[in-house]
């Protein structure tokens, strides 16, 4: 066959390392106490669940996915040059854009812990597409040398890693990454559970506000239609808004008693807020950030965010990354290039702290004006390069300038000048 080529030695004594393993012994069954089938698709129809996974695979499909060449003196530039690089900006494959492909993946990633894509490569080992698998069609193999071969299909030969770019959760066995929804499936089946009691109950439940009570002795009314006339003049005198209190006669010993709600459904609320809590702690997603505002407040919406990037979003960016940098180039390339997902624009904050920032930066020398431009997404000025040094800063084996030498006026001057031409641009 086609790719008994490209297996090459140590194929042989392959074992599939999902075979009796925990996740995958109640993947397919989803069991739970609560009794609800959990799976992937079922999940996805909790709102907060799908509020965190579309979140984190919306935020990783929109950052900017750049290919870098390592230059001298730790300079880099973007390498437009490489086959990958198309691959990754613009096409990874003949139908979906950068956008889908990766939030596609972070989707599988975020259901089912893996996310699988087939490497098309030239002649020479350069990958020219990306091809999405479908997770649960694809087998993992640890072949004799200890590297993982994948099935896909039913196809009778194992594809080697590099034909595979695989992105993995955390892993128990080291080549599979756990499901974080079968993981947690009891979590999520009292979540399920919760939601379809509460549908059942308005779907075939009874509910009403009261009864009118007899006393056992009053001789009993047969007759349907006198009882309909009774509780609907009774209705039609006293409910909704206008009625509110008024004041009822109940004749031959009648007494109205309230029906109230058991405890199960007075609390059910309760136990909708703290099953989608637990869900939101699964991808470590703030609670404001999936839209629940109780307890959120403006002056901590900066410190949210950072904390969404830094302790929820960061680690699944490092794990394609670096899942990038391993399957898409090849060994003599690593040194020269990276693949660097650009998060800077997450990390912004408010245009105030913004330009507090720039400012900063500016004063003590580390940014020029193009640098703060370019991170404002606007085009480089001419002279825009100059980095600026306070004058109270120097060598101090060299002692402090002579403001009266004519050389250091004339370029004090100068640089002067400069400041307020990029001023004024």
């Amino acid at each position: 066959m086609f790719f008994s080529s490209l297996l090459g030695p140590g194929k042989g004594n392959l074992v599939d390392v999902e075979k009796g393993g925990f996740w995958h012994s109640i993947f397919g069954r989803g069991n739970n106490e609560s009794g609800i089938a959990v799976t992937p698709e079922s999940a996805l129809a909790l709102p907060i669940l799908q509020n965190c996974v579309t979140l984190l695979a919306e935020t990783i499909g929109q950052l900017p996915l750049e290919l870098y060449q390592r230059k001298q003196h730790g300079q880099r530039e973007a390498a437009t040059n490489h086959p990958l690089y198309d691959v990754l900006r613009y096409q990874p494959n003949g139908f979906q854009t950068p956008f889908e492909w990766l939030e596609c993946s972070q989707m599988a990633l975020g259901l089912r812990g893996n996310a699988y894509s087939f490497c098309e490569r030239r002649s020479d080992g350069n990958v020219t597409a990306v091809w999405p698998l479908h997770t649960e069609k694809v087998t993992v193999l640890k072949g004799g040398d200890l590297l993982p071969y994948y099935r896909v299909g039913a196809t009778s030969e194992p594809l080697p890693m590099r034909m595979i770019h695989h992105v993995r959760w955390g892993s128990l066995n080291h080549y599979v990454g756990q499901s974080p929804i079968q993981l947690h499936a009891e979590s999520v089946g009292l979540a399920l559970a919760v939601r379809r009691y509460t549908s059942k109950t308005f779907a075939n439940g009874t509910s009403v506000s009261g009864v009118i009570e007899r006393p056992k002795e009053a001789p009993r009314i047969s007759d349907q239609a006198t009882i309909d006339r009774i509780t609907g003049q009774w209705g039609e005198k006293y409910s909704g808004m206008d009625n509110t209190k008024k004041v009822a006669l109940l004749q031959e010993g009648m007494q109205f008693r309230p029906i109230s709600m058991t405890n199960v459904d007075a609390d059910i609320i309760n136990i909708i807020k703290a099953s989608g809590s637990d869900i939101a702690r699964i991808y470590k997603v703030p609670l404001p950030l999936v839209n629940d505002l109780e307890k959120a407040n403006y002056n901590t919406l900066e410190q949210l965010l950072i904390q969404f990037v830094v302790f929820c979003a960061l680690p699944w960016v490092k794990r394609h990354e670096q899942s990038m940098m391993r399957d898409f180039l090849l060994p003599k390339d690593r040194r020269n290039y990276f693949i660097e997902f650009n998060l800077s624009g997450l990390l912004r904050g408010d245009q105030q702290s913004r330009y507090q920032a720039y400012a900063v930066g500016r004063q003590w020398g580390w940014l020029s004006v193009n640098d703060i431009r370019r991170l404002e997404n606007m085009p480089p000025v001419d002279g825009g390069d100059i980095y600026l040094q306070p004058l109270n800063m120097v060598d101090t084996t060299k002692g402090l300038p002579d403001a009266k030498d004519p050389a250091v006026r004339a370029l004090l001057e100068q640089e002067q000048a400069n400041i307020a031409r990029i001023l004024s641009v």
